[in-house]
């Protein structure tokens, strides 16, 4: 079956009472060479486990099943997970479809195996996830991007640093995404266009466009076009060196958080300088913060958007020591 054949994906939406839905980021990607670049950026092995967010009707995991040892597939909507199991999975042994929301799911409480007894697939809360590692590749409904970043980027590094052997034995190595082409920029920016999102990221993992991708190669085709970008984690952040000395601590990555509140706070007033956002918003002296900013090496008038993840550590660093 080709699903990136339109007029498949439309007898298939009409077959199964299907009204692709823009608000739920249902938008079929109909381009066979994006496909291939998705899986490309991937790089994956016959012993990779891939975690697929959204597979719609399976255009991007049947290419899955082919490169990587362990597919898990999880589809919100009960018509297309129906779908999945019956024409997608048949005889292949190495996929797994969920149908659930995995913004709903906590990552590290896929507990043991409950089946439902009308789709004959396994229940999300009831799952257990491999104690592996593991790569995202995922075509992510649009208006859930954000969530699922923060959701994986952040729950998964302070999971590796547990002292639970469950949770951390099993560490997430790469995000491939298709994502809307203006976030996939944010999240890629380079100093002087940083915002929240991308310091967060690029907090995480090495980010980079693998490609930009048109509206055209989707049906029901969407408003904005859109980039395939590959974030490579930083599995361990705190045990990379930033300048000599001044990295996280292992007691300072469990208090991410706070290096977290103290980047929003650097961004709360856009058209302020960086000083005036840090005092205001930490209550601190004047003096202080320009004192901190110029040990970092900056200059005092600077602004948030100018500054990369290596300054904004070397400022939290220089606050809480």
């Amino acid at each position: 079956m080709d699903l990136t054949n339109i007029k498949t994906i439309k007898h298939l939406c009409q077959k199964h009472g299907l009204h692709p839905n823009r608000k739920n980021g249902q938008n079929f990607l109909i381009d066979k060479n994006v496909l291939e670049k998705i899986i490309a950026a991937a790089d994956l092995k016959p012993t990779d486990n891939v975690l697929e967010i959204g597979p719609g009707f399976g255009v991007l995991t049947q290419e899955l099943v082919k490169h990587a040892g362990n597919v898990i597939a999880v589809e919100q909507d009960k018509r297309l997970a129906e779908f999945l199991e019956k024409e997608i999975k048949k005889e292949k042994s190495n996929l797994e479809i969920i149908n659930d929301d995995i913004l709903q799911i906590q990552n590290s409480k896929f507990k043991t195996q409950n089946y439902n007894s009308k789709l004959k697939t396994k229940s999300a809360v009831n799952y257990q996830l491999p104690i592996t590692d593991y790569k995202i590749v995922s075509n992510l409904p649009y208006q859930i991007t954000s969530p699922v970043l923060w959701k994986f980027l952040q729950e998964e590094n302070i999971n590796s640093l547990s002292s639970s052997p469950l949770k951390r034995g099993r560490v997430l190595e790469s995000m491939v995404l298709m994502v809307q082409k203006e976030v996939g920029e944010r999240i890629c920016a380079k100093p002087g266009k940083m915002s929240i999102l991308s310091v967060i990221c690029q907090f995480y993992a090495e980010c980079e466009i693998v490609s930009l991708v048109s509206r055209n190669c989707f049906w029901p085709k969407p408003e904005v076009d859109s980039a395939i970008i590959r974030l490579q984690t930083n599995n361990h952040p705190y045990t990379r060196s930033i300048c000599h000395r001044q990295i996280f601590t292992l007691k300072g990555w469990d208090n991410n958080k706070e290096f977290m509140r103290i980047v929003k706070i650097g961004f709360s007033a856009k058209r302020k300088m960086l000083k005036n956002n840090l005092a205001n918003g930490l209550q601190m002296p004047m003096e202080k913060i320009v004192a901190v900013l110029r040990e970092a090496g900056l200059n005092e008038k600077i602004r948030a958007q100018e500054l990369g993840v290596k300054e904004w550590r070397k400022i939290y660093w220089l606050l809480k020591n």
